[in-house]
C-alpha cells in the first residue's frame, strides 16, 4: 500500500479541500498530535473557508523521527474528530494540508533561520509542554541552536530584527499554547531575558515591546493521538498508509487574548470556527479549570474507589453522574462570574465530552498528581463558595474526604504509593512530599488524617482546617467512605443535600 502523498490522492481522485502551493505564513514550534489536531485543523479550514491562503512550517523542537515521517507524506496527514455533538455521535474525517514541512533544529537550523527573512511569515504558535517555557541562562546567542524553547525563539526574533527591523509591520504575532498561567506573557519574559542576557541592544528591545504580539491563549480539545489498534483498518479504508493519522474529540475551543483587530488578521470566527478573540483570556480559564477539570478532579476518587475505570462508564452511572451534575451546576458554576446561560452551556458541552464513545478516558490517569490538581482546580470553588453563601458545598467537601481514602492506607513503593479496591491493587503517583504524607499517616483515624491534611499548607497553600466546620465535615464524609463504601457514600450526599 502506498504511503499518503499529493500523488497518490490525486490517483484516487480525492475530492476533498487541499492546498498544494501557498506562501509559508505561520511558524509553529511543535510537532505533536495535540497541535496537528488543534490549531493546525484550524489553520487548514482557515485557508478553505477564509481565504487566510497559508502554509504552517513546523519546526520539532528538539528533534524527533516524526520529522522524516512529516516531510515523507509531504505535511499531509489524515485527521479525525469524533464524539458527541448536539445529542448524537459525530465522525469528521480531514486531510490535513495547511502543513508545507517539517524542520529538525539541529540539522535544519541554517533553514530555520533562512524562515526568518520570509517578508510572508507573520504568526509563531508554540505548544512545548508546560516544562517548554523557562528561561536557562546556560543558553548562548551562538548555539545552533539554543537549548530551551525560548532561546531558539530569540535567536530567530533577532534574525528577523536584522534583516526586517527598520520595517514596520515584519513582526510577529505570537500565539503561545502551553497550558502554564499567561503563557504569552511568560514567553516574552524569557525572550526579553535573554535579549538583555545577550546584550542585543535597546533597538531590538524595543522592537520585541513595539512590533510583536505575545498572546496568551486558553486550548481545549482532548487528543487521543495516532490511533494504533484501528490504524490497519483505517489505512484499508483510506487506500493509503498513513503513519501521521491523527484523532480527537469533536469539540475544540481556542481562545486568544489580544486586539480585536487581531480578528481581521485571523478570520477564525467568520470561517465557523470555535475561536475567541478577546481581551482578557482568563475568564474563560477560569470556567475551562472549575467546571471540565474541577468536575474530573472532584469525581474521579471516589468514582475509582466505587469501582469504575473510565470516564465515560461514569456518565453511564445515576449515582455517579448526578454528584458530578451537582457539583457542577449547584456548587460551581455559582462561583463563576461569566454569565450564568454561557456557563451551563459549556457544563452541557462538558458532560457531552465525558460520554464520548470513542475515548477510553482513565480514572487512574486523571488521578495522577492528585493533590496539586486539587488545589488548583477545585479549591478556589470550595473558597467562593464559602464566601458567597456562608456555608460549605457537600459534593465538593465529600470530595476531599473522597481523595483523603484514595490515598489513605497505602503502601510506599518505587512507583508510588500502592493501595487496594476490593482484590485490586492501584498505584497512585504524585510528588514525593504527597507520598511521604500520606505514608506516614497510614494509620490515622479519620479526625486524624483529616486534620493533619487539612493543615498542610504547602500542599494547599494555606491551613484549610481554617475554613468553618470544613476539617469537621471532611472526617465525616471519610468515616463513611470507610463503614458504608464510596459508592453508597456519593449518593448519600446528593440525597441529603438541601435544595
Amino acid at each position: 500500500m502506498k504511503q499518503l502523498s499529493y500523488a497518490v490522492l490525486e490517483e484516487q481522485g480525492y475530492e476533498g479541500y487541499l492546498l498544494k502551493e501557498a506562501p509559508e505564513r505561520v511558524l509553529q514550534f511543535g510537532e505533536g498530535n495535540f497541535l496537528r489536531a488543534f490549531v493546525d485543523d484550524f489553520f487548514d479550514v482557515l485557508n478553505e473557508k477564509g481565504n487566510f491562503n497559508g502554509k504552517v512550517v513546523v519546526c520539532q523542537p528538539v528533534g524527533s523521527k516524526l520529522v522524516d515521517e512529516i516531510n515523507r507524506q509531504e505535511g499531509l496527514y489524515t485527521l479525525y474528530l469524533r464524539g458527541f455533538a448536539g445529542g448524537r455521535q459525530v465522525r469528521e474525517k480531514r486531510v490535513i494540508s495547511c502543513v508545507s514541512r517539517c524542520l529538525h533544529p539541529r540539522r535544519d537550523y541554517d533553514a530555520l533561520m533562512e524562515c526568518a527573512g520570509n517578508p510572508d511569515l507573520r504568526y509563531i504558535v508554540c505548544n512545548t509542554t508546560e516544562a517548554g517555557i523557562v528561561y536557562d541562562p546556560a543558553c548562548q546567542l551562538s548555539d545552533r541552536p539554543a537549548s530551551s524553547y525560548p532561546g531558539k525563539l530569540t535567536q530567530f526574533l533577532y534574525k528577523r530584527f536584522l534583516q526586517w527591523g527598520d520595517r514596520r509591520g515584519k513582526g510577529f504575532v505570537v500565539l503561545a499554547c502551553e497550558l502554564i498561567d499567561d503563557n504569552g506573557r511568560e514567553l516574552k519574559s524569557c525572550v526579553l531575558q535573554y535579549a538583555r542576557q545577550w546584550e542585543l541592544g535597546e533597538a531590538f528591545e524595543s522592537w520585541l515591546e513595539e512590533e510583536n504580539l505575545f498572546c496568551s491563549t486558553l486550548v481545549d480539545r482532548i487528543v487521543t493521538g495516532y490511533p494504533r489498534e484501528e490504524a490497519q483498518a483505517l489505512h484499508r479504508e483510506n487506500g493509503y498508509e498513513d503513519k501521521l493519522l491523527d484523532t480527537g474529540e469533536i469539540f475544540g475551543f481556542w481562545v486568544i487574548e489580544g486586539p480585536e483587530s487581531l480578528e481581521e488578521e485571523l478570520p477564525f470566527a467568520k470561517a465557523g470556527l470555535p475561536v475567541l478573540i478577546t481581551r482578557d483570556h482568563r475568564p474563560y480559564k477560569q470556567r475551562k479549570v472549575r467546571i471540565l477539570n474541577g468536575a474530573h478532579t472532584t469525581m474521579v476518587p471516589g468514582a475509582y474507589l466505587a469501582g469504575q475505570n473510565i470516564v465515560r462508564d461514569c456518565m453511564e452511572d445515576e449515582v455517579i453522574r448526578n454528584f458530578m451534575n451537582q457539583t457542577i451546576y449547584r456548587e460551581i458554576i455559582p462561583t463563576l462570574d461569566l454569565p450564568e446561560e454561557e456557563l451551563r452551556s459549556f457544563a452541557a458541552s462538558v458532560t457531552e465530552r465525558f460520554q464520548n464513545p470513542f475515548l477510553d478516558h482513565s480514572l487512574l490517569s486523571i488521578a495522577l498528581n492528585s493533590t496539586s490538581k486539587w488545589r488548583a482546580r477545585v479549591l478556589p470553588s470550595l473558597k467562593g463558595y464559602v464566601e458567597r453563601f456562608h456555608k460549605l458545598p457537600p459534593c465538593i467537601t465529600a470530595s476531599f474526604a473522597f481523595y483523603l481514602a484514595l490515598f489513605a492506607r497505602g503502601t510506599r513503593t518505587e512507583e508510588g504509593l500502592a493501595g487496594r479496591r476490593g482484590e485490586e491493587t492501584y498505584v497512585l503517583r504524585d510528588d514525593e512530599a504527597v507520598l511521604e504524607f500520606f505514608g506516614a499517616h497510614g494509620g490515622d483515624t479519620a479526625e486524624e488524617l483529616s486534620r493533619a491534611a487539612c493543615a498542610k499548607q504547602e500542599f494547599w497553600g494555606e491551613d484549610l482546617g481554617q475554613i468553618p466546620g470544613f476539617e469537621k465535615a471532611v472526617a465525616q464524609y471519610l468515616t463513611r467512605i470507610w463503614q458504608q463504601g464510596a459508592y453508597e457514600t456519593m449518593g448519600d450526599v446528593c440525597k441529603r443535600r438541601r435544595p
